[in-house]
């Protein structure tokens, strides 16, 4: 009971979950190194991908479906937070994080929506739902956007999860012969037409987000891995941009 109590408490604490997920497979750092807090997580419903060192004696950093945690290598002891180096100024979470978050979209880039600018200074990947009010100004200011460099890669991040009216209408978006189209028109508040033997990666978008700690939307993920919580207006966001680029 107390397992359950406890498991209970910690997915409440990463955000709502929907009641279907797609389990990422697990990666090559976990499956030649078997560690006991992997399978001590998995009872808890968190799939540790990668098990990292960490500075601190005692812990290791682990690279989840939740986001970064951290845990005892036992996996009798786990820490959500954010993980700071005092005399660096580092945020060692969102560090570990931005490497996540650049590896992770490059797997999905051939099934991005991309609106691209052309005369590309930088890229965004903006986690979108169709539904959210920030995500449609973003989406009516595309061409700002466009006209500053940057280009735009939209991937799906249904709010209410993987089931309901709004993850159908985002996968039948997805799947529509022109979806850039179709994305515009659904974001307009129009109807979304049904598109048989839909098989577009919505749920795949959706747990890739919950990973890198998205929780709303719009979510933008800069070119280094970093991520912008919430709309930023073109100028804005071309600045940031720069002065991101100009620190790598």
């Amino acid at each position: 009971m107390k397992r359950i109590v406890l498991a209970a408490a910690l997915l409440c604490g990463f955000g709502a979950q929907a009641d279907v997920e797609v389990q990422a497979a697990p990666s090559t750092e976990v499956a030649a190194t078997p560690s006991p807090v992997v399978a001590k997580f998995a009872q808890l419903g968190i799939a540790v991908k990668e098990v990292r060192s960490n500075p601190i004696a005692g812990l290791v950093t682990l690279i989840t479906d939740k986001g970064v945690l951290y845990g005892s290598p036992d996996g009798q002891y786990l820490i959500q937070g954010t993980l700071l180096d005092i005399d660096s100024r580092e945020n060692l979470t969102e560090n570990a994080l931005s490497d996540v978050r650049k590896a992770g979209v490059s797997e999905f880039e051939d099934s991005m929506i991309v609106y691209k600018a052309e005369n590309e200074k930088h890229q965004i990947t903006v986690f979108t739902d169709i539904t959210c009010g920030y995500c449609r100004k973003l989406h009516r200011e595309l061409q700002d956007y466009l006209n500053a460099g940057i280009t735009v890669r939209y991937m799906a991040f249904p709010r209410g999860g993987l089931r309901g009216k709004g993850y159908e209408d985002l996968r039948n978006v997805w799947c529509a012969k022109d979806n850039h189209k179709a994305l515009t028109e659904a974001k307009a508040g129009n109807d979304v037409a049904k598109v048989e033997g839909c098989n577009a990666p919505v749920a795949e978008h959706y747990q890739l987000g919950q990973s890198f700690g998205i929780s709303g939307t719009p979510a933008i993920i800069l070119e280094d891995g970093t991520m912008i919580p919430g709309y930023q207006p073109a100028d804005s966001l071309a600045q940031i941009l720069d002065e991101h680029a100009k620190k790598s």
